[in-house]
């Protein structure tokens, strides 16, 4: 697979680099650039100037998988595009002391770090074959303070699934009457809440719970995998996606302070 990778360097030229998918680890750019090319704009307006562009714009999304950390590298894993392939180490969760009285904290989480508020989308699907396996988004600010969403297969059944933790976990599920190929989730952080909500077509989104967070403290924001009972399964996250927000209550003052109003 080649994709387009788009550089300006002046006002009036950019160069075009043609090179293959990243797969396991990010390369060094010059380790995979099988062509560049410096093109002036009026060459660039004959091509097709917003189509590349547009897949700019794609590249450039698929970029941020590759820059993202690992905190818990599965064995195997694919960055494709925007598209993480993962294969779920077995016998990993995120869960602390509730009700089942143990703690443990080593699942794979790919993520970024946030400040602020913003909004975080992907899609997830995934083979979910024994109890508990489950996939989607988190925010965490350390061991002891994290949100986890997506699906959680449980008892042969698919759930949308949230735990929040502050030093102990807590698990909120809505059972869904079959199995779905695919589902987005949302995460929106404002002030000192983050709403969760699930979509089956990334159109209509619906709220599957809200919960506090510590406002002004960075985040590690990104997509998790975990098999707390089976012997693992392949995850597939589609599309993820960070969107910053204005901070509110600096849109709240600046409201009451703008200028020229009485």
């Amino acid at each position: 697979m080649f994709n387009l990778f788009i550089v300006f360097i002046s006002a009036d030229k950019m160069v075009i680099y043609n090179h293959c998918a990243t797969r396991h680890k990010a390369l060094p750019l010059q380790s995979y650039i099988k062509r560049m090319v410096i093109m002036n704009m009026k060459d660039l307006k004959r091509l097709g100037f917003c189509g590349l562009m547009a897949t700019a714009s794609l590249i450039g999304m698929a970029q941020s998988l590759e820059k993202m950390q690992w905190f818990n590298e599965p064995a195997q894993w694919e960055i494709d595009g925007n598209t993480l392939l993962m294969d779920v180490t077995p016998q990993t969760d995120y869960w602390r002391i509730f009700h089942y009285g143990f703690t443990v904290d080593d699942a794979p989480f790919l993520y970024t770090l946030r400040g602020g508020e913003f909004e975080v989308k992907v899609k997830i699907s995934g083979d979910y074959r024994t109890r508990f396996d489950q996939s989607g988004l988190m925010l965490r600010i350390d061991n002891e303070n994290y949100i986890k969403a997506g699906i959680e297969f449980v008892d042969g059944k698919y759930n949308l699934s949230t735990v929040v933790t502050h030093h102990t976990s807590d698990w909120s599920i809505i059972p869904l009457d079959k199995p779905v190929p695919f589902v987005w989730i949302k995460a929106v952080r404002r002030l000192d809440a983050v709403e969760i909500f699930y979509s089956f077509d990334d159109k209509e989104y619906t709220m599957m719970r809200n919960a506090w967070l510590q406002d002004n403290c960075p985040v590690m924001v990104g997509i998790m995998g975990a098999c707390p009972d089976g012997n693992g399964f392949k995850a597939r996250f589609e599309g993820f996606s960070i969107k910053h927000l204005p901070d509110l209550r600096r849109l709240q003052w600046l409201e009451k302070n703008s200028e020229g109003k009485e």
